[in-house]
């Protein structure tokens, strides 16, 4: 089975930072892209930030400059390093795993979800 264990959630202050981890197994970690989305109450979720297993990575505009996204593939972990947190980033953020089918990546493996929140 392909199991994904987000950690790292927890409650900070606008301009504080955290650091989400999500472990994996079940599935041969580096062949497959690895991504952060986050769901925040009464919206939709919505893609944070992707790292391929090549060099390619994505982030949101509204993160761009404050998240980073990392992988240590022999530790089978990918990473979200959040700063300069603002309220609007509260949300449950859920790691995905990637599968490729027909020569196309599909989000395919999902975790539990961790819960950030940002106060003012």
């Amino acid at each position: 089975q392909v199991q994904l264990v987000e950690s790292g959630g927890g409650s900070v202050q606008a301009g504080g930072s955290l650091k989400l981890s999500c472990t994996v197994s079940g599935i041969i970690f580096s062949s497959n892209a690895m991504a952060w989305y986050r769901q925040a109450p009464g919206k939709q979720r919505e893609l944070v930030a992707r790292i391929g297993n090549g060099v390619s990575i994505d982030y949101a505009d509204s993160v761009k400059g404050r998240f980073t996204i990392s992988r240590d593939n022999a530790k089978n972990t990918v990473y979200l390093q959040m700063n300069s947190l603002k309220p609007e980033d509260t949300a449950v953020y859920y790691c995905n795993a990637e599968q490729r089918r027909l020569g196309v990546s599909y989000p395919e493996w999902w975790g539990q979800g961790t819960q950030v929140t940002v106060s003012s």
